[in-house]
Parts: structure tokens; sequence; C-alpha cells
């Protein structure tokens, strides 16, 4: 009884990965908007930089997998990377969807979402300063390595900061050396000895659950081991599941 009373006092967050990707391209404007309707807390996104200085959103190195195009995301402008379609390849019905850009991807979630913005490659002055134009500073958290994290919170300290967990040890140190709140998880660091850091901590736990740990088995472990956001590739099915057992609102 004392452990269902516990379940519904919480709430989880769910993240949803690179958007709503399985049904709409990934990191485009049609998958984020997806993410809203299932109803998500946030969705997640990653960040690089064009030869020409521009944030565009792109998880690999290259545009080769996503697009019609081949190269390097740095390597490339952002007119060379805007004329390519980041839709037909993942099916034909979006063709001639647009490799977005961070601001239009921020534009888009203000008011209706919070984004988990992943620093792929871009500066922690650019990163600041399309957060402050779109007005997105408190609805966000930066996903990165401790360094850039550690001189994006000298710039802006209100910035939520999340660097990967690794382990107990190195979250400790972590703890020192950052305004320390939330760390992420994945599948390797998922375990009880850093699980037991982050609460003698006090950190919120954002864990990954994907591929084949994303069912409801997984989620369900991953709410009772103290998990405070999820990041899924099935936003309106964990939202679902989560609220039928008041764990969302």
């Amino acid at each position: 009884m004392f452990f269902n009373l516990f379940l519904a006092a919480v709430q989880v967050l769910v993240i949803s990965h690179r958007g709503e990707h399985l049904a709409h391209p990934e990191n485009t404007l049609s998958a984020f908007q997806a993410a809203i309707d299932a109803g998500a807390d946030y969705f997640e996104l990653d960040v690089r930089t064009t030869s020409d200085g521009q944030l565009v959103l792109m998880h690999d190195g290259t545009v080769d997998r996503t697009t019609n195009g081949t190269g390097k995301v740095r390597d490339l402008t952002f007119s060379q990377i805007r004329a390519l379609d980041a839709g037909a390849k993942f099916n034909p019905q979006f063709g001639g969807t647009k490799v977005p850009t961070f601001e239009e991807a921020l534009n888009l979630a203000h008011g209706k979402i919070r984004v988990y913005v992943d620093c792929k490659n871009l500066s922690p002055a650019g990163l600041i300063a399309a957060l402050k134009k779109t007005d997105m500073l408190n609805n966000v958290v930066i996903y990165a390595d401790p360094g850039f994290l550690k001189e994006v919170l000298q710039r802006e300290p209100s910035l939520l900061a999340m660097p990967e967990a690794d382990s107990a040890a190195k979250l400790e140190q972590m703890a020192i050396a950052l305004p320390l709140r939330i760390a992420a998880f994945d599948k390797d660091d998922f375990t009880d000895d850093v699980i037991a850091a982050a609460k003698r901590l006090n950190v919120k736990i954002y864990v990954d659950r994907l591929w084949t740990a994303d069912k409801p088995e997984f989620w369900q472990e991953a709410v009772e081991r103290g998990a405070a956001g999820i990041q899924t590739d099935h936003p309106a099915e964990l939202v679902q599941y989560l609220r039928v057992r008041g764990l969302h609102k």
C-alpha cells in the first residue's frame, strides 16, 4: 500500500527521442510537433554548427543517412544544408522536408513543451544566444560533457545542465564541479550504485529507455528505481502508460 501511495505522488516526465521519429523524419519540425501532440514533456534534438556558423539539427556528423546529400555538417554551409531533402529517405510522403535550424525548433516548442538539447557541435555562446532569442532559457535541459556545461553555466547560471552520470565516482566529482541538479543515464550507468549516488546527492535521474528497453516492463523498472524522466521512441504509448498509473498529468 505504501509503495502504491508513493507512486501516486510521483510525476515522471516523458522525453521524446529526436521528436516522434518512428512515424516522422527525425530531428524535423513534423517530428517535434508529433511529440507535442503525443503529450510529451520534452522533445530531444541534436545541434550542430555549419561551416558558416549556423545552428542546425542533425544527429550524425554527416548529412548522409537522413538526407539526399553527402558531407559533414561542419563542412557544409547553411544554404547547402537547407537545400537538402530531410524527409524523402524516411518516407516519400515527407519529401521536401527541410533540415530545421535550432531556433525554428525552439520557436515551435515555446509555450508548448520543453526541449532536451543534445549539444553535438556548437559553442556555449551560440547555444545561449539562441535560447535567449527564443525566450527558452527556462524551458530546456542541456546535455553535454562536463567541461562544456561548466562553461555554459559560467555564462548563464540559470540553465539546467545535465551531464552523463557515467559512474558513482564521476557523479560525485561533477556534483563538486557543477551546480548539479540532474543527470542522464543510459543502460550502462543505470546501476544500483550510480542510482544510489544520484539519490544521495539529490540529483534527478533522466534515463534512456530506448531500443530493446523501450517497453512497459523497462518503463516500470525505471519508475520503481527513481527515474524522474524517461527518454523514449514511443512517447504516446509511454504517456498513456504513465497516466493510467497516475504518474503523468
